[in-house]
């Protein structure tokens, strides 16, 4: 079984006070293993999005812990707590979020600007990984003159020029056509089998989170089950304790 890079332990997390108190996550237990593609379903309001800013580190819990590569989370701060999520994480989100009116290079590589790389190796890194996702012409195009497709092949690229551990992936195909969502599938697992980089994918799509390593299903803030892509495929449904892989409950 390879290394826990994330893991979290009776992870709680509550918004508002008093009456107003909501709780969205209720003592979650989750590892997230070293080159394994990990789909978090749930419907919405679940506390899959919740869990998953966690487990980046955008987000702080009201109690429990959150380690990394087996570093309590909680002793980062400030700057040092944006070099480490920086350097060791990936996003790629449906919505992109990326400058409408810079260029396609300029977005790619906006995490080393944020790192304080040089301008020189900026764009070399840059041009380097958007040949490698045949990207290398838009360089200069303005990510708005973009089709969807190619704007999350952007946005895949700006999540790998820091050369990440983790790449956090929320609903990546929701507002792509079924051609293309597919080939950005198909883009994710090649880097995940290829590279060996860690893939987190959050999302409501079953065929989607069937091509995972593993997957989670959260319901009202705790996690009702985990099981293995073959358990999943097999049709078994094996529920697990919260955060406790289903696998191990089958032995």
């Amino acid at each position: 079984m390879s290394t826990p890079v994330l893991r979290v332990e009776d992870l709680h997390r509550s918004y508002g006070r008093g009456p107003t108190r909501f709780e969205a996550l209720k003592g979650v237990d989750v590892e997230v293993r070293a080159g394994e593609s990990l789909a978090i379903v749930g419907k919405s309001g679940s506390g899959k999005s919740t869990l998953m800013h966690l487990l980046a580190l955008l987000d702080r819990p009201t109690s429990g812990s959150v380690e990394l590569n087996g570093v309590p989370a909680d002793r980062l701060r400030g700057r040092e707590l944006n070099r480490v999520r920086n350097e060791t994480f990936g996003f790629v989100f449906q919505q992109f979020f990326l400058t409408p009116s810079a260029t396609v290079l300029e977005n790619v590589i906006l995490p080393l600007k944020i790192a304080g790389v040089g301008r020189a190796e900026r764009k070399r890194r840059g041009m380097a990984v958007l040949e490698q996702l045949d990207l290398a012409d838009k360089a200069k195009n303005r990510a708005i003159d973009l089709s969807g497709g190619q704007k999350q092949r952007v946005v895949i690229a700006r999540a790998l020029v820091n050369d990440p551990q983790v790449i956090f992936a929320d609903e990546p195909t929701g507002n792509l056509d079924t051609t293309t969502g597919a080939a950005v599938e198909d883009l994710l697992f090649g880097l995940n089998r290829e590279r060996g980089i860690t893939l987190v994918v959050v999302t409501h799509d079953e065929e989607l989170a069937s091509r995972c390593d593993r997957r989670i299903t959260v319901r009202d803030g705790r996690i009702e089950a985990s099981a293995t892509a073959a358990t999943t495929a097999s049709g078994t449904g094996t529920t697990a304790e919260p955060g406790r892989p289903a696998e191990e409950v089958a032995a």
